[in-house]
């Protein structure tokens, strides 16, 4: 079964990291850590109730276990990744999500099946930037 641990808010990806290694080392039959990036402060666990609470103690970032079993059909949604469709036209106003101007404000001016073409909104001197289209998101 699936247990989800409580954890510290955008500690997810630490706290996975010290529990491989802590299932690792120590032989804990864990069969697998889930991280969702739907899912802030929660990490999930599967394997045997004992397990689960074994591999927890001693994590700080961990607060608590949650104690409903959950089946893998729950939480089907928050694992699987579905391709985004935005609606994009000329003139709307995206978010970039990733690289160098991740978390800019940018104007579209042109776009295609993979490339948008924007303008940073908050620059003293507008400048065209090609980017792919799943890096930005619609405001």
């Amino acid at each position: 079964m699936i247990f989800i641990y409580r954890v510290t808010g955008g500690q997810e990806l630490i706290v996975a990291d010290l529990l491989e290694k802590k299932i690792l080392k120590s032989k804990i039959p864990v069969k697998s850590i889930i991280l969702s990036p739907n899912l802030k402060g929660y990490v999930m666990v599967e394997g045997d109730d004992f397990s689960v609470r074994q591999a927890a103690n001693g994590i700080p970032q961990i607060k608590g276990v949650l104690r409903k079993e959950i089946s893998i059909e729950e939480i089907r949604s928050l694992i699987e990744s579905k391709p985004q469709k935005i609606e994009l036209q000329k003139g709307s106003i995206v978010e970039i999500t990733s690289g160098p101007f991740k978390g800019e404000k940018a104007k579209v001016m042109k776009f295609d099946k993979d490339d948008v073409v924007v303008e940073l909104v908050d620059v003293a001197v507008p400048i065209p930037v090609t980017i792919k289209s799943n890096t930005i998101k619609l405001i």
